[in-house]
């Protein structure tokens, strides 16, 4: 028997608002110029939206009205963006990775969607409680081999019993821990602040799976980051898909500047093979994922594996 746990934040928590911010601005600029280069970081908490990074486009949206629209109109909103340095960019205009950097994809037979059982487990009951009540929010399933042992529910705006009542629907447990700090009205950017690319865990398999390492939200596809995560996880769903394995993790990793990778293997089951028949270079990646044609948004909200409606899972 082995003991998992993984979590699972709502969309209204303030990491993932900022999450939903970065990848509003990628799209905003996708949406007037698919050449451009992107890579924003967003703070936000108690009034204000900080955005920071590196843009290189043709576009020109309006990111104060953008961000205003999301989190409403009484927000002070602070931009310092400057271009890509001109050291990264003539490694990515000949077709090279935007940086180094390792990216893991996983997969296994043990559920539906190809994801471990708790972290599944957890994005669902979040989703369910989040439908009733927008609200910034966590929860938590902790699994003791097959059986449920520990569900933890902490939701903004909730009364315990009622809160308890709809988990209950959802997910069957020996113990339940609902608002264990007690119950709370403040939440979201009036209680803490928010970081884009925090919930990197969150955003991957949970934490029995390696990440590796780089944040996704508010990066374009020639950030092997995000772009190599998500073909990692292609390559372990079409291995798992073809009976190849039960269970399937992928490794790639990058140089900047250079468009190949420099390890690329899967690992079947225990046993360790070259991944072959993929063309694994960001154009290649964007171009068999369909990537000019993605709402970046989207994946910001419930995780970016999983979700049938997502290339990297078909």
């Amino acid at each position: 028997m082995s003991i998992k746990t993984a979590e699972f934040v709502s969309p209204g928590h303030p990491d993932k608002i900022c999450d939903f911010i970065a990848d509003s601005i990628l799209d905003a600029y996708l949406a007037e110029d698919k050449q451009s280069r992107v890579a924003v970081e967003v703070m936000g908490g108690h009034g204000l939206i900080t955005i920071n990074g590196e843009v290189t486009s043709r576009a020109t949206p309006d990111l104060e009205a953008l961000v205003k629209s999301i989190v409403g109109e009484s927000f002070e909103v602070s931009v310092k963006l400057s271009r890509q340095s001109e050291s990264i960019a003539r490694g990515v205009d000949t077709g090279g990775a935007g940086d180094q950097g390792v990216m893991r994809g996983y997969a296994t037979v043990d559920t539906e969607s190809m994801m471990p059982r708790e972290y599944e487990l957890a994005q669902k009951l979040c989703r369910k409680i989040y439908e009733k009540y927008p609200y910034d929010g966590k929860v938590q399933v902790t699994l003791d081999g097959d059986k449920i042992k520990v569900v933890v529910a902490s939701f903004q705006n909730t009364k315990n019993d009622e809160l308890l009542s709809l988990v209950k629907k959802v997910i069957k447990s020996k113990e339940y821990l609902i608002n264990p700090a007690g119950e709370w009205m403040i939440g979201g950017f009036e209680a803490d602040t928010g970081l884009s690319g925090r919930k990197i865990v969150v955003d991957n398999y949970g934490p029995e799976i390696p990440v590796g390492g780089g944040s996704f939200s508010g990066k374009d596809y020639t950030k092997v980051d995000r772009s190599g995560a998500y073909i990692a996880r292609k390559i372990a769903v079409d291995l798992v898909k073809a009976g190849k394995a039960k269970e399937v993790f992928v490794k790639l990793a990058y140089a900047i500047g250079r468009p190949f990778p420099v390890m690329a293997v899967a690992v079947l089951d225990g046993k360790e093979i070259p991944v072959e028949g993929y063309d694994l270079t960001p154009m290649g990646i964007k171009n068999m994922l369909n990537l000019d044609n993605i709402k970046f948004a989207e994946t910001a909200k419930w995780g970016h594996f999983g979700h049938k409606d997502f290339p990297w899972e078909s």
